[in-house]
């Protein structure tokens, strides 16, 4: 096992070993119907604390060929699945948490340098038998290990679009990053599947719409992948009766993200809830109000009065298809509110094309945001 290839199943194993664990490994059973096929490529966008990293540490587990994770798996819902066995523990995993490789670099050229210096070196540890043409040709190596040993990579990269939280005003950096993904990922026949996870869908640039080849499962459309997307009514229910909390003040405080027809709860808010014994701002206590201030005083075109008439409990008409997946190029209320919705402020009804404010939680964080700074006046309006 090593920090990178073959991390191992410790990491799932000290998920399984919370005090509250919803059994969510069904979704191994979607990623595995695409595994080996031109679909093989996924990249799930989430708001922060909704279980992206425990899905990674999942599917590392299940994937690794470095372990024996049956024993982790057997009493999971996807053990009676007929694929299985099939899938277990047969790939060789390349797990990268991104923001590990921007601490402490100051260039693009840097980052991805020691990334790739990083991979090579346990790469030559485990396979340094293999005669590779060039053991500093990242892309060379990947291949020659695969056609030798015959047993493809799986990459689980998490947090896979820090760079354009890190850097967002630095389109080359950006572009080099995705050019680095490409060359990678694309057309590569060592590649079983990828799976990224980041709160950004990705980014496109024109010809640099490098990563086209990614099916996304984002909070503007989750597709299949509804109900894997935070804790569902019929869990929280299970889960109030466990811990004697009142259900319908937890749906007041955590529900109110319709993701299709499913409704989803926060699933951070929810488990400090239930081991606390008590309802309070969980999951905004995780970053202070400032940061949703600098977008919600961006007043494109009424977005002051939008977001009145959202704290007061309605919804509004939103056109999400001129976003450009990131978070500075912004022409539009329409622009930063679908942001929002990303970044876990709002919800969007992708039937009815239209967002608001999800549950108390995030409607107490709205207010937080605005109650200076020159919004008193909404303040008073919300009040009447």
């Amino acid at each position: 096992m090593g920090l990178y290839l073959n991390p191992g199943n410790r990491a799932f194993q000290m998920v399984l070993n919370s005090k509250i664990y919803i059994d969510k490994s069904e979704m191994i059973s979607l990623i595995n119907s695409v595994v080996d096929t031109e679909n093989r490529f996924i990249c799930v966008s989430r708001p922060r604390r909704f279980g992206k990293s425990v899905t990674a540490n999942m599917l590392v587990a299940y994937y690794s060929c470095g372990c024996d994770s049956s024993e982790l798996f057997s009493h999971l819902k996807i053990s009676g699945d007929t694929d299985y066995k099939k899938h277990l523990n047969q790939y060789n995993v390349i797990h990268l948490n991104m923001t590990e490789f921007i601490n402490g670099v100051d260039t693009m050229s840097g980052i991805l340098d020691n990334l790739s210096k990083r991979l090579l070196h346990e790469l030559k540890k485990v396979f340094g038998a293999v005669n590779c043409y060039d053991w500093n040709d990242l892309i060379s190596v990947f291949r020659e290990i695969f056609e030798e040993k015959q047993v493809p990579f799986v990459f689980v990269i998490d947090e896979w679009d820090c760079v354009f939280r890190e850097y967002k005003d630095n389109v080359e950096y950006q572009k080099d990053y995705l050019d680095f993904l490409r060359n990678m990922l694309k057309d590569q026949n060592y590649v079983a599947l990828t799976y990224m996870t980041g709160i950004l869908p990705i980014k496109k640039y024109g010809k640099h719409s490098a990563l086209n080849m990614f099916t996304e499962i984002s909070m503007t459309d989750v597709r299949e992948y509804a109900k894997f997307t935070g804790f569902t009514q019929e869990e929280v229910e299970m889960l109030c009766q466990e811990y004697n909390m009142p259900f319908e003040e937890t749906r007041q405080w955590y529900d109110g993200y319709n993701l299709r027809g499913v409704s989803v709860y926060n699933p951070r808010s929810v488990v400090m809830s239930m081991t606390g014994g008590y309802f309070n701002n969980y999951w905004t206590a995780t970053e202070t109000y400032e940061a949703l201030k600098v977008y919600i005083e961006m007043n494109f075109d009424g977005l002051r009065e939008k977001i009145i008439r959202m704290i007061s409990g309605g919804a509004e008409k939103i056109n999400i298809g001129k976003f450009q997946n990131d978070m500075t190029t912004f022409k539009s209320a329409d622009d930063v509110l679908t942001l929002l919705v990303h970044l876990g402020y709002l919800s969007y009804d992708f039937d009815n094309a239209c967002v608001k404010i999800p549950n108390s939680e995030v409607q107490q964080e709205f207010i937080n945001s605005i109650e200076d700074g020159g919004w008193e006046s909404v303040i008073e309006k919300i009040k009447k």
